[in-house]
């Protein structure tokens, strides 16, 4: 019985995978996010640990199954966050998440003084308000007293990984995120380290996802019921748990994950060095996973549901939209609603409804809103065309994946043909699929095509084609004037600090 964790932004998630019979149990414990200020997006690391000790019984109660019975465990979590540790490997402060945007300062200062394109070069990824180093430097600006007492660093799942294990360690993805690792040389660039103020020492290996890091402290073990000294592997960043989870595997495995922000990740032969992407490795050496995430999706469906629809069940927010023509009757939305990631890099973008006007009915507003995400998706694979990469298998995932009407308006506007997972138990199976494999369970990384189930496939309306190339040009054509404006209205220096 193989057990994985996934630090998720509100929730931590549990399952049991048995290599026979698939996932046999799951279990997850909730837990608040904190933003103590503009643009500040915090967790609490000890929320972590405390829900980890509790789903953990309660996800072998779920299989039924004596804890004992648990052989290996493997962590994934939210990727690159930033925790600060004591000499007693504690955190000294609550964790700066990927999405924390109060370093504007610092970012525009590291883009000066190392040169974007040099960084992109090295880094796989432009200096952006996920990167580790422009946060490091806020909290020397404003919590000088907490770097003073800093013995070292790192993020959400290798803290908990080396917590379990007795053992401190750097997972390679959390390492790549960082924007303080060098592609070509595969580690830290003492350089890149230097300027972002802090120094190699106080760095910890880097391992890879399925390495055996330590063994299972006896604290944790008498917490929990496992048994002491089982292996305890580096783990996975999330997304790319969640991805390999899908059975994405080989170059051409594309994914779209319609969760409470759009991501899309596709598996290549190469890394991708571009500033509108983000670079991620996959856990079979040799291939790679550059990706992009959409600040919002699924939570800005679910605002609009609370705010404009009164709370109304989606499913009759989708057939309102369903009975709107593709194209929404010229309806185009940014949405832009927590500024905008990649391909953007703007957190201080906005929203914005164009066309609106007195004809227009709510399924108007939502159907454009969906569509919104399609365009944003459109816009990730012409950069991925730009370095030659195509897909040749797409696949979708998370709760949009729920919505026939989502799935094919993103079918329609990408053209892609789209395979729904079914139950998707996200990256909690790529996470117990690498104790599996750093334990000798798995004998490949492909194995874990036994443990995914694709439903019918969803192909694109052709006869949108001619509609949807005219909304794509539309909301490519908007951010661009308007980008002052968002400025105008949003200082960025307000941000800072």
């Amino acid at each position: 019985m193989l057990l994985g964790l996934d630090i998720g932004t509100t929730a931590l998630k549990g399952v049991v995978l048995d290599p026979e019979r698939g996932i046999v149990g799951v279990a997850q414990r909730e837990y608040a996010n904190l933003s103590p200020g503009p643009a500040c997006s915090e967790a609490d690391p000890e929320d972590w640990r405390r829900s980890a000790l509790e789903v953990i019984p309660a996800v072998c109660a779920a299989a039924g199954i004596d804890p004992k019975l648990v052989t290996a465990i493997g962590i994934a979590g939210c990727v690159p966050c930033l925790v600060v540790l004591d000499e007693h490997e504690q955190p000294l402060r609550n964790a700066l998440l990927y999405n924390d945007g109060r370093a504007a300062l610092e970012i525009r200062e590291l883009r000066e003084e190392l040169g974007e394109a040099a960084v992109i070069a090295r880094t796989g990824a432009a200096v952006t308000q996920q990167s580790i180093g422009p946060k490091l430097r806020w909290l020397m600006r404003h919590e000088p007293a907490v770097i003073d007492r800093a013995r070292r660093i790192c993020g959400s799942y290798d803290w908990l990984g080396s917590q379990f294990a007795g053992s401190a360690y750097s997972e390679r993805n959390w390492a790549l995120e960082s924007g303080l690792y060098d592609v070509g040389a595969a580690c830290f660039a003492p350089d890149l380290v230097a300027a972002a103020g802090w120094d190699l020492e106080r760095l910890a290996p880097i391992h890879d996802p399925a390495d055996v890091v330590g063994h299972l402290v006896s604290s944790v073990a008498d917490s929990t019921g496992l048994s002491a000294g089982i292996p305890v592997v580096a783990g996975l960043a999330d997304h790319v748990a969640s991805a390999f989870g899908a059975g994405l595997s080989a170059p051409g495995d594309l994914l779209i994950k319609l969760g409470g922000s759009v991501d899309i990740l596709c598996a290549t032969d190469r890394p991708l060095f571009d500033a509108r992407m983000y670079l991620d490795a996959h856990p079979n050496p040799g291939v790679w996973l550059p990706n992009g995430c959409m600040a919002t999706g699924g939570s800005a469906i679910r605002w609009f549901q609370r705010e404009f629809a009164g709370g109304a069940p989606l499913s009759e927010l989708d057939a309102e939209a369903a009975l709107v023509a593709a194209g929404a009757d010229g309806v185009v939305i940014l949405p832009y609603f927590l500024g905008e990631k990649t391909p953007l890099n703007d957190p201080l973008a906005s929203g914005a409804i164009l066309g609106l006007g007195l004809r227009h009915t709510r399924g108007h507003v939502f159907r454009a809103l969906l569509e919104s995400f399609g365009y944003g998706l459109r816009h990730h694979l012409e950069v991925l065309a730009e370095h030659g990469f195509s897909p040749q298998r797409a696949r979708v995932t998370n709760g949009g994946a729920s919505s026939w009407l989502w799935k094919q308006v993103v079918a329609d506007v990408t053209g892609l043909v789209l395979e729904p997972v079914v139950d998707h138990p996200g990256s909690a199976l790529g996470a117990a699929f690498a104790a599996g494999r750093g334990s000798g369970v798995f004998s490949a990384w492909s194995d874990i095509d036994r443990f995914v189930t694709v439903g019918e496939p969803v192909c694109p309306d052709l006869s949108t084609r001619t509609v949807y190339e005219q909304r794509y040009l539309a909301y490519r054509d908007a951010y661009t004037p308007l980008r002052p404006t968002f400025d105008a209205l949003y200082p960025r220096e307000e941000y800072n600090g």
